[in-house]
């Protein structure tokens, strides 16, 4: 992510804004379209990405300082999965590798700063924050992306290297650039070390995605130097030119993790969040109509609509920080280009939340019609299939209310996670044994969980539509969702009936990638 470092606050403010999340939710915790066609329908969507990064280099989302026991950091991430929970959100992207690094336990690599204040010192008490925070998302229906940093072995804010950080270890796999120790991607050695590290993530922990951000190559500095000359004589002879050499390395990369994600679990969902800009026109006739300073294709070496279009990856997150009005590179037009480039992938837009009521150069973001503007035009993009904000901190922080218009309007409704039929298109088996029972504190429903489907998966969330008795019912409307019942939870009351009304309930079961079963019915009279 292209983000300013800087020192973070207290997260005191967030406990002071939270609410009880649920109401309703008592005791339950596309096929490619072309492009340019609009969705005109008034119904909310059923299936879309609604995600956030969450930062912990120099600890700008979480932990909010390097200080905090075991006890506040995780008491730190609930409160802000519940808030996140209460604005609609159903993915975190959680940055859990900055540096050759880690929050997690089960690898190699030391400890993070940013988690203990010191590369290689443990948590105190000891636990493994990945594994609490994958049971805390999951048991909210929140999905969890491990988001790893692929180049950096130490970043410029770093005020402690461990023994064994891999930089130290092996001064030959790096070199510096612009106050950075970063990895060279030229040697195989290294390509495959930072594949193993990801398997190990995708072996050890329940995951439901891998995530890497725009960082390949570094962002061109003026006056610096890649100091790769040495591997491009020993690999790059048959290349015409270092710069194809380099955009290959980083194609091996992804390649190799790809195969190596789907070889260990193959439900795994792997997305990219590249610079916005691919290319521009002006250096390539394919490239789109913008004035970017630096590329991805150019500048970091990353040939991201080559992954797309080779099926390397499941969703693309294009970084589109720009707004309407930004002359150089306007976000429409850049989400326009994108949307002629998904090659039957997800295109999910990452869009610059931390930017809304700034003073920068794009002056479009002092209005509070920007962000909700942006969203608008999104929703009308068939294949747009979602969006992901950078970041947490900056929607806990709602200037100008953006956030609120996240949960008041666009994600008013709930929304599952787009379904990935090239991954797994066989949906679970209906829910059994289906009944209702009318009492005054409202309607309570129970089932029995079907058997595993014909590919062996079995339900993990239980959907609940409920129906006024003059009302055709029908999966496709989320506005008739009354509740999601996570981890296999198989009783619901519904306590928003109304008293000696009819009702006809739907209860549907959904795999780990969201398809879903039959529905099973039944209908009630409240009392």
């Amino acid at each position: 992510m292209r983000y300013p470092i800087i020192n973070r606050s207290s997260w005191l403010v967030i406990g002071a804004a939270l609410l009880v999340v649920g109401g309703f939710l008592l005791n339950c915790k596309k096929q490619r379209i072309p492009t340019g066609q609009k969705n005109t329908e008034n119904r909310p969507p059923k299936y879309e990405m609604r995600a956030v990064w969450v930062a912990t280099v120099d600890n700008i989302d979480w932990p909010s300082r390097k200080v905090l026991s075991s006890e506040q950091q995780q008491q730190e991430f609930i409160a802000l999965l519940n808030y996140h929970k209460k604005l609609g959100i159903n993915a975190v992207f959680v940055q859990i590798r900055a540096a050759a690094d880690a929050f997690y336990a089960k690898g190699n690599e030391p400890w993070s700063e940013w988690l203990t204040g010191k590369q290689g010192k443990a948590p105190e008490p000891f636990y493994d924050p990945t594994t609490f925070m994958i049971e805390e998302c999951h048991k909210r229906g929140i999905e969890f992306h491990a988001w790893l940093n692929l180049n950096r072995t130490t970043h410029k804010v770093s005020k402690s290297i461990s023994s064994e950080n891999i930089g130290k270890k092996r001064p030959d796999w790096v070199f510096e650039y612009d106050g950075y120790r970063l990895f060279n991607f030229g040697l195989p050695e290294v390509r495959d070390y930072i594949t193993e590290v990801t398997a190990n993530i995708v072996k050890n922990y329940d995951v439901d995605g891998i995530h890497f951000d725009d960082y390949f190559y570094p962002y061109t500095v003026t006056g610096q130097t890649l100091k790769d000359e040495a591997a491009f004589k020993k690999y790059g002879a048959r290349f015409k030119s270092k710069d194809d050499w380099r955009r290959n390395n980083v194609d091996l990369l992804i390649k190799q993790i790809s195969d190596e994600i789907t070889a260990q679990k193959s439900y795994v969902k792997f997305g990219i969040s590249p610079f916005g800009v691919w290319r521009n026109k002006k250096d390539d006739p394919t490239g789109s109509d913008t004035q970017a300073g630096q590329t991805s294709y150019d500048n970091l070496y990353a040939d991201t609509k080559k992954w797309s279009k080779a099926g390397w990856i499941d969703y693309m997150v294009p970084q589109v920080y720009f707004s309407t009005g930004f002359d150089k590179v306007p976000f429409k037009n850049l989400v326009n280009w994108w949307l002629d480039h998904t090659y039957g992938r997800h295109l999910y837009i990452g869009q610059g939340a931390y930017r809304v009521g700034g003073t920068e150069r794009d002056k479009a973001w002092l209005s509070a019609s920007e962000f909700p503007d942006q969203m608008r035009f999104l929703r009308q993009q068939r294949n747009v299939t979602g969006s992901v904000f950078f970041s947490s901190k900056s929607l806990v922080n709602n200037k100008l209310g953006h956030a609120d218009s996240l949960r008041q309007d666009f994600y008013r409704y709930p929304a599952l996670p787009p379904r990935m039929a090239w991954k797994d298109n066989v949906p679970p088996r209906a829910p059994q044994n289906l009944q209702a029972n009318s009492t005054v504190q409202g309607v309570e429903l129970s089932w029995t969980a079907p058997s595993p489907a014909r590919d062996g998966d079995e339900a993990r969330t239980y959907a609940v539509y409920r129906f006024d008795e003059n009302q055709n019912p029908r999966l496709d409307d989320p506005r008739r969702l009354i509740a999601f019942c996570y981890e296999a939870q198989t009783r619901l009351q519904d306590r928003t009936a109304q008293r000696n009304q009819r009702y006809t309930y739907l209860v549907t079961a959904l795999d780990r990638l969201h398809n879903e079963s039959e529905p099973v019915q039944i209908n009630v009279k409240s009392k």
